[in-house]
This record gives structure tokens, C-alpha cells and sequence, in this order.
């Protein structure tokens, strides 16, 4: 390779950093999203979720459904440059029913945020897609939001973390106050007290007073009671707390934690600072031929998420490809490890939201959308020069089962196109009976609002009306061994088998006790919550 090719690499590298954000519903994940676009100048004022009429829905949710919710349902990647860095955020649904788009765009990304409400600090789903970031070992940053409202102490909430996790905490900033009196934070790296002032709604960046500790302006700009418990807490943190080690932070062992607002834009841009220094910059991946470093000189990637009809006028579908190594070209030919065969890509797009623009190159940690004319599925690998594949994305247990029926057989081309297609997307996972009479598809899902989006998707974009019957089963367990092994146990009860798109046995129990019981009684059984990665076989189409 020559020493240019390398010197541009390692310089675009340097120069990225890429982040999911965790959270559980109404953490405020899609205000802190805005923000931190506000703050990096990718949008000029920040739009509110819970679309108000006077203003404007937030830029990242732009599905009609989400717009109608104010909730966040599909993952979409944002870009923006700050300080001289290119950012990636992934931006994952926040939506409990909604893990499974979550657990993929995390296999994307090379940190992750922790967004927590400081009066209910860690919640169910945040706790979910933590064990995957930590299936990961992706380096996690927690931002303590909506200090602004009352809530739990802040040493409660590290404690917490602590316990719960098993993650070491270091505060890099500290809260002054608390709900109406959270006047701002001291930020510990650079030993300085940031008072903010509101803005209207947050929509643009707070007005911000620095001062540094011990300076006698401060008697004047906080309130005594304030000013003295501030001196204490950070005493007891610099006595008692751990020492900032990178090392730790980037395997994941430790967290840095920041507290502010993302409503009122208290402490966005001081998180935003040492994200940047504390960050994992794009590294190395595990592939079949070993672990690839970014600066390899060939075009390496893979897709980790597709979305149909982002565009309702032009029913159009991406892929959305994660660059692991060497720079991207637009119009380059590269090989497509699953088929084998060769794809031209054309029209690569930088992804905002909605909002596309061309691009004429990529680096590693940068995301693209590429035209997927169905030659993509998630999981898959393209390369160019010496053929590798990555390793693929595993399907996490459903715990929602139903038959979809198609009430008006005249349309069975159309639902039969819309199932295949949103199962390639990822929308749902689709199971089918054993019994091979029974050919309505089961779709199977982690969520109940999953469904409906189905639903709604196969009304709106295929023009098919659906009717779901629900099955009364919450837990599915992949077989190991095939159904070889299913035909020795013999019948098993309150529990069916069905088979996945790609006809191996899934067990579908009633709750976790059934589950427990058959495998106490069946040691011969082994069972997993997460389908085996399957590379070079096609899944069956309905």
C-alpha cells in the first residue's frame, strides 16, 4: 500500500467518531439527538418531539407514524462535523417495543450513550440494550438528563450504575442544583463552574457563564447554599472517587457520566467535548480471515440495516452500510460475499433523517445508504480485493407471536411482495408453521407496536389490509442441532415448534417457567435467545 493511501486513511480515522444512543422511552433520546445537532450546526434550532402546532417536529423522526407519536420507530443516521471531527450518530428507536432495530444498529456503532432520566435512573430497556453493548465491550458514556425537573441525588444515581451494572463511574461533570434550581455544572477537566441561562423551549444553544473555581465572582452569580454543598460533593468525589482510565473506558469497564438537560441545553456541548476526547475511533473488526484494521487499503463494509420507501414518492429501498476498512468510492464494483456476485454502487447517499445528498467517498466509522434493488440482506458482507466476510448480526429472541392473515386472496401478490420485503428490512422476523398446510406466515416480534407498524406499512405502502391473530406464547428458543434432535425428544407440552425463515426449529413457550421446566427435563436439549448467524444460505421467501 502506499504511504498516501495509508497517511489518508489513518488521517480520516483520527478524525471520525461514531455513537448509539441507549436509552428507555422518555428519556429524552430524540431531544439530546436535536441537540447535539444543534450544537454540531447541522440544523439552526432544535424542533420539539411532541410535535406542538407553533413548531417543528424533530428533524430525526420521519416516519408518518412517528411524526403522529412522537416517539422514534426506526433508526436513522445522522452526520454532522464539530470541532473539526466527523460524527456518526445512530440514532436507535427509544420505543421498548423496538429492541430488535436497536440490537443491529449497535452492531454498527463503535460507542454507545446511556441517556438516563435522573428521577428514574436505569429502567428495563435500557438495562436490555446494555448487555448487548456489553456482548460488545462498546465503550459506554451516561448522560444523567432532565436535571432540570426534580429527581433522585446524584451519588444515588452512580451508585446505582455501579451496582446494577457492574460498571466503574466517573462524574466528568458535576450538577449545581437541582429542577428549578439547576443553575449548571462544574466540569471537572477543566476544574471551571458553567452556569447556564434558559433559552426559549432549548431551541437554541444556552447562554453559558464560565468561572473558574475559588474565583470571588462566583458569591455573586450562585447562591450560597448551592455554592457550598458544590465544594463538598467535589471534595467527596476527588477523595473517594475512581481515576479517570481510558483503558478501562474504552473496554467498556468504566463509564463517564454527565449530567445537564438536553430540554434546556444545559451540559450538551461540555458532553459533546469529551465525547470527542474520550471516544473509540473507528477500529478493528472480526472477520473470517481475522481481525481487519480500518487502514486496510481495500474496501471492506457490511450492512447492518435496510428501510423501504423512506421516499413515498419514489418507492424506493436502502441499505445502510457500516465502511470497516479502506475509502469508498462512488460507482466502485465490489464483491458481494453471500451471492458471489458483483454490484456496482451507484448512488451513494449521505444520510440525514430524511434529507439525502450524494457523496463521492467514505471512510471507516462512516455509515451510507446505498439503492438496495433486493441484491442486499442484513448481515452481509461486500469487499473488495481478497474475499473476507464479517461476522454476521444475530436475530434476539420475540416475545410476540401472531398469524398474519390476508383476508383477500386477490391481493396475495401484493402480501406476499410486502412480507418478503419487510422481513428483508428486518421490520419483523417471520416464522411459518411445521405443519406445511398452514402457509400464513407468523410474524414474530419484540413489541406489540412492531406489529402495527407491519400493519400499517402493508396498508399504506402495499395496499394490502391485514388481520393479525395473536398466539399465546411470549419466550422462542433456537434449537440446537436441528430438528433431529427435536424428533428424539418427542412431544413436548404447552409448547409448539415452528421453523424461521431459514427452516431450522424455533420452540415457542408460554412464559420463562415452561421454558425452564422443558429444559430441566430434557438436559439433552440446548437452547438459544439468539438465531445462529447464518451467512451464504437464503432465507425462504412466502
Amino acid at each position: 500500500m502506499s504511504i498516501e493511501i495509508e497517511t489518508e486513511l489513518q488521517t480520516a480515522v483520527d478524525k471520525r467518531r461514531n455513537f448509539a444512543i441507549i436509552s428507555h422511552p422518555d428519556a429524552g433520546k430524540t431531544t439530546l439527538t436535536e441537540k447535539l445537532l444543534l450544537y454540531g450546526g447541522a440544523i439552526q434550532e432544535a424542533g420539539a418531539v411532541k410535535a406542538k402546532r407553533a413548531q417543528r417536529h424533530a428533524t430525526s423522526d420521519w416516519m408518518e407514524m412517528e411524526q403522529q407519536r412522537g416517539i422514534s420507530i426506526t433508526s436513522t443516521v445522522l452526520q454532522f462535523e464539530y470541532q473539526n471531527c466527523q460524527i456518526n450518530l445512530l440514532d436507535t428507536p427509544g420505543h421498548q417495543d423496538f429492541s430488535e432495530d436497536t440490537y443491529r444498529t449497535l452492531a454498527a456503532a463503535d460507542n454507545a450513550v446511556m441517556l438516563e432520566d435522573a428521577a428514574k435512573g436505569l429502567e428495563p430497556q435500557t438495562r436490555k440494550l446494555f448487555e448487548v453493548c456489553k456482548m460488545r465491550k462498546l465503550p459506554i458514556f451516561t448522560f444523567i438528563n432532565k436535571m432540570d425537573r426534580p429527581g433522585r441525588e446524584p451519588l444515588e444515581l452512580l451508585d446505582e450504575i455501579e451496582q446494577e451494572l457492574g460498571l466503574k463511574t466517573y462524574p466528568v461533570n458535576w450538577p449545581i442544583g437541582m429542577g428549578d434550581r439547576f443553575k449548571g455544572v462544574f466540569d471537572r477537566r477543566k476544574k471551571q463552574i458553567h452556569l447556564f441561562e434558559r433559552s426559549i423551549h432549548g431551541s437554541k444553544t444556552a447562554t453559558n457563564t464560565v468561572v473558574n473555581l475559588g474565583d470571588p465572582q462566583i458569591e455573586e452569580l450562585l447562591e450560597e447554599d448551592l455554592y457550598y454543598q458544590l465544594k463538598e460533593d467535589i471534595e467527596l468525589l476527588d477523595e473517594l472517587g475512581e481515576e479517570l482510565d481510558l483503558e478501562k473506558i474504552h473496554n467498556g469497564e468504566m463509564t463517564p457520566v454527565f449530567f445537564g438537560s438536553a430540554m434546556t441545553n444545559f451540559g450538551v456541548q461540555l458532553f459533546l467535548d469529551a465525547f470527542l476526547e474520550y471516544a473509540l475511533k473507528p477500529g478493528t473488526h472480526k472477520s473470517t480471515v481475522g481481525e481487519i484494521s480500518p487502514t486496510y487499503e481495500n474496501f471492506t463494509g457490511f450492512v447492518f440495516k435496510l428501510q423501504a420507501n423512506m421516499d413515498p414518492k419514489h418507492r424506493d429501498r436502502v441499505a445502510f452500510i457500516r465502511v470497516c476498512t479502506g475509502k469508498f468510492e462512488k460507482d466502485m464494483t465490489v464483491s458481494h460475499a453471500r451471492t458471489g456476485k458483483t454490484v456496482r454502487l451507484s448512488r451513494p447517499q449521505k444520510l440525514f433523517a430524511q434529507d439525502r445528498e450524494s457523496i463521492d467517498d467514505a471512510y471507516p466509522g462512516d455509515i451510507i445508504g446505498l439503492n438496495n434493488p433486493g441484491v442486499f440482506a442484513i448481515g452481509d458482507t461486500i469487499y473488495n480485493g481478497k474475499k473476507l466476510e464479517y461476522e454476521g448480526i444475530p436475530c434476539f429472541s420475540p416475545e410476540i407471536f401472531a398469524y398474519l392473515r390476508n383476508p383477500n386472496p386477490s391481493k396475495f401478490k401484493q402480501f406476499r411482495k410486502g412480507v418478503n420485503e419487510l422481513r428483508e428490512e428486518g421490520a419483523v422476523q417471520i416464522m411459518y408453521s411445521a405443519d406445511e398446510t398452514k402457509r400464513d406466515p407468523i410474524l414474530a416480534a419484540v413489541g406489540q407496536l412492531q406489529m402495527e407498524v407491519v400493519q400499517f406499512r402493508l396498508q399504506n405502502e402495499y395496499g394490502v389490509e391485514t388481520r393479525l391473530e395473536m398466539l399465546p406464547f411470549s419466550v422462542a428458543r433456537w434449537v440446537d442441532g436441528g430438528w433431529e434432535i427435536l424428533e428424539k425428544v418427542g412431544r413436548l407440552f404447552n409448547t409448539v415448534a415452528v421453523k424461521d425463515s431459514w427452516g431450522r426449529p424455533v420452540l415457542l413457550f408460554r412464559n420463562e417457567w415452561n421454558c425452564q421446566q422443558v429444559e430441566s427435563e430434557h438436559s439433552e436439549l440446548k437452547l438459544n435467545n439468539t438465531a445462529p448467524v447464518v451467512s451464504g444460505q437464503e432465507p425462504e421467501s412466502l
